[in-house]
């Protein structure tokens, strides 16, 4: 199999992608869903307000669904951020989860981090490690022990190959780098200051047991880099974005959807983020998750399409718009933003 870091080319249309998945022959979602009793999805409650402030990166990983890197310029505005924080003011949604992109490359970070402590919410920021050890951000592991911000954190193997192939050549070295600065500042050390890292397969495979990979995990990087953690969360790789492209050159796009839907688990299914979350992209168009965002599928339904409007409209019940690359969060044991669903 070539290394996932060597593929790079423009992606296809959100629409060529669903095509795409159309023709592997697998059924819709919803039918899917409704054989097991469980159609349709509803989100009656937001536990999570999870926002990509934008697509700029200072890596551009083979598996990114989000196709960030350094050429992108979408971003968001210090307005749409204002709305962000009006919304988290009148609804008491518990965490503020922050994406991108490399989130913290976005001016409207540290304004969002700010405000969402101000208001007493759980902050997490979605970080890949990296952009820790960037000169220009001399001062970003203070500012985030400072706020008490969670930290997840991407980290595909723990060796130095496996992540390479992912992430590029030179990324596991700066990724150790950046974990002891977390490590030193007081994260992962059972305190307060929360650092969970995140695993993504190398490969048209599903994650393993999120409990033995925790394990080897914590044995490794303790023993090989004195390094320590809180929790390690694995998540599938989603049939979308630089990670289908993969699948298509690699001729495993049907047999992959094919795993997704052979594992579809009914359990995992009845506890899917979606149900519990809402995406805001960076312009303030809302969608059931970022990887609906990133296929260009907003909310649907009825539901408020954009921030703007949902502080109009009031209520942040609606029923979740699905297609098929949501078999990649009900396949084995479930996958969402918070790890393995069971």
């Amino acid at each position: 199999m070539p290394s996932l870091a060597s593929i790079r080319h423009p992606l296809a249309s959100p629409e060529k992608q669903l095509e795409t998945l159309v023709r592997t022959g697998t059924p819709e979602f919803e039918t899917v869903l409704a054989d097991h009793g469980l159609d349709p999805l509803d989100a009656r409650r937001i536990e999570v307000l999870q926002v990509n402030v934008g697509k700029l990166c200072n890596q551009t990983c083979a598996h990114c669904h989000v196709d960030a890197g350094p050429d992108r310029r979408e971003a968001m505005t210090h307005g749409t951020a204002e709305q962000v924080v009006e919304l988290l003011t009148r609804h008491p949604i518990p965490t503020l989860d922050i994406t991108g992109g490399a989130p913290e490359l976005n001016p409207e970070f540290r304004f969002l981090v700010e405000a969402g402590r101000r208001l007493g919410r759980r902050v997490i920021d979605r970080c890949n490690l990296t952009v820790l050890v960037l000169p220009s951000q001399g001062d970003l592991v203070p500012f985030l022990a400072r706020h008490r911000v969670e930290v997840i954190a991407s980290l595909p193997s723990f060796r130095p190959t496996g992540t390479d192939a992912q992430r590029g050549e030179g990324v596991f070295a700066k990724s150790i780098d950046a974990l002891r600065r977390l490590n030193d500042a007081g994260y992962g050390t059972g305190g307060d200051l929360v650092l969970n890292l995140v695993h993504n397969p190398v490969g048209a495979f599903l994650p393993g047991s999120q409990v033995s990979l925790e394990r080897d995990y914590r044995r490794e990087l303790r023993e090989r880099h004195s390094v320590v953690f809180d929790r390690l969360l694995t998540i599938a790789n989603m049939p979308i974005s630089r990670f289908l492209e993969f699948l298509e050159r690699t001729g495993n796009t049907r047999r992959y959807m094919d795993l997704l839907l052979r594992t579809f688990n009914p359990a995992a299914a009845a506890g899917v983020m979606c149900r519990t979350h809402l995406s805001v992209g960076w312009d303030g168009t809302l969608y059931d998750c970022d990887f609906n965002q990133m296929l260009d599928l907003p909310v649907d339904h009825g539901a408020p399409p954009t921030l703007r409007a949902l502080l109009a409209a009031g209520d942040l019940s609606r029923r979740v718009r699905t297609d098929r690359h949501c078999l990649g969060c009900t396949a084995g044991a479930g996958s969402s933003c918070g790890g393995s669903l069971q």
